[in-house]
């Protein structure tokens, strides 16, 4: 089950931050911002193994104890980053990308929006069900 769902910015500050047990959240935006270090690795690793450029999922970024944390870059360097509990061992690698491709199609449903300013915390209703559904669903 998805814990926590965080969104960040090209210069790594937070757009948006959701987990589900709030008693935890100051743990869980540690584990988010934390990853952000692996995820400039896997990057700047990419750029110089000229890997393919379409390949937007990072995979798992690193597994600890109680979770693992996965990690998901768009074109323009915004950073998805998911924390799972890892005693669901059910949840395999192509359902953690499928979560990511529907987390960035409703990113990119913000992004149109003409009242948006990018840059801004995401506030959409929309985008907020979207997360919620799929930190309930995938249990």
């Amino acid at each position: 089950m998805a814990v926590c769902i965080a969104v960040i910015a090209k210069e790594n500050y937070p757009l948006y931050i959701r987990s589900t047990p709030t008693e935890d959240e100051l743990k869980f935006h540690y584990m988010v911002h934390t990853s952000l270090d692996v995820v400039d690795e896997k990057i700047s690793a990419m750029g110089k193994a000229l890997v393919d450029q379409r390949e937007l999922y990072l995979g798992l970024l690193y597994p600890t104890e109680d979770y693992k944390v996965y990690g998901y870059v768009t074109n323009s360097k915004v950073k998805f980053v998911m924390v799972v509990d890892s005693s669901n061992t059910a949840l395999r690698d192509n359902e953690i990308r499928s979560m990511f491709r529907k987390l960035h199609n409703s990113y990119t449903d913000v992004m149109c929006n003409p009242f948006y300013n990018p840059g801004d915390r995401i506030q959409s209703r929309a985008f907020d069900n979207m997360v919620t559904s799929m930190m309930i669903q995938v249990c």
